[in-house]
């Protein structure tokens, strides 16, 4: 039998910390009675963001409107999808470009993946001794 932490000064635990960034997190927030996750709910009458147990009674002013949060990150990095076996495929130019790493001087090579009109044409280098990629 595993010992639960005693319950917060608002009888509910929470988990997750404030973000660092300024953003606001999402917290998942839990019932101190019964232990289950507290569900939002909307207060009509005071116009206000609720927690509610779907199991008891208990309820709980929101300290935030955020319920849900959808970060997109979209940022292509030049060489997505490259990985260090690369240097094995036979469909790809071969180079004598010597490797900073390993000093071996054959490695493949390919343009970058990201394409956007400020970015100009550049060259990758996969060594295939190490699999170093470089410029």
């Amino acid at each position: 039998m595993s010992a639960s932490p005693p319950p917060s000064p608002n009888n509910a635990q929470v988990l997750g910390q404030p973000a660092k960034s300024g953003n606001e997190q999402v917290k998942f927030r839990f019932c101190g009675d019964c232990s289950n996750m507290l569900a939002p709910k909307e207060d009509r009458i005071n116009n206000k963001l609720m927690y509610c147990c779907r199991m008891c009674q208990y309820s709980e002013e929101a300290d935030s409107a955020c319920i849900f949060r959808n970060n997109i990150y979209n940022v292509i990095g030049e060489t997505a999808g490259v990985t260090q076996d690369v240097g094995s495929d036979p469909t790809l130019p071969r180079s004598n470009k010597r490797c900073p790493k390993c000093h071996e001087n054959e490695a493949v090579f390919f343009q970058s993946q990201q394409r956007s009109a400020e970015t100009g044409m550049k060259l990758f280098y996969v060594c295939c001794s190490c699999g170093h990629i470089f410029q």
